[in-house]
């Protein structure tokens, strides 16, 4: 998890939403909140990740994330019909609230910790080198929980998100590559 002074345990650095298309809501985010830029992480394509139980291939998504002092604000566009934890509480065509993620250093723990109170993974996989999952809580608390596991690379975008919200003048390229070129 990333530590936070004074704030014991888990804690939630990412609010996530479903949107339809991507560059518009965040267009609609700076406009509305003022919060910004978007750093903008195209079609993402997980090749193969575990979905309640069973091995399926082909989601292809994409990410745009600000932040917002401690907290990030996700936007997700689903481009396929690949099954997945967006498409369990949001379909196609709509919109809203869908996730709460944590960062951590002990994924095994966390997950675990979730598993032992009941709760299942919706989807499990790896990215990048750092495992992720959607731990099916809604039935408890509305939405999914998403576990990040803590990794240099993932670091280094959390970082980069942040530097770039530090003193942004709310104007200047509101939605910016996730990624260099070069990077990608």
């Amino acid at each position: 998890m990333i530590p936070v002074p004074g704030v014991p345990g888990p804690h939630v650095m990412q609010v996530a939403l479903m949107v339809e298309d991507i560059e518009s809501a965040c267009r609609n985010w700076v406009r509305t909140t003022g919060i910004g830029p978007f750093l903008h992480v195209p079609h993402v394509v997980i090749d193969e990740y575990d979905y309640r139980g069973r091995m399926v291939s082909g989601l292809d998504f994409s990410v745009a994330i600000a932040q917002s002092g401690g907290v990030q604000i996700e936007l997700v566009q689903q481009h396929c019909d690949s099954p997945s934890a967006y498409r369990d509480t949001i379909a196609r065509g709509k919109g809203g609230f869908h996730h709460l993620a944590i960062y951590t250093g002990d994924y095994d723990g966390a997950y675990a910790g979730y598993v032992d109170r009941g709760f299942l993974p919706a989807v499990e996989g790896s990215f990048g080198g750092f495992r992720f999952a959607y731990i099916d809580t809604s039935a408890a608390i509305g939405c999914m929980i998403e576990l990040i596991e803590e990794s240099p690379l993932q670091g280094d975008f959390f970082a980069r998100i942040a530097d770039a919200a530090n003193g942004w003048d709310g104007v200047t390229d509101p939605i910016r590559p996730g990624f260099p070129a070069a990077a990608r």
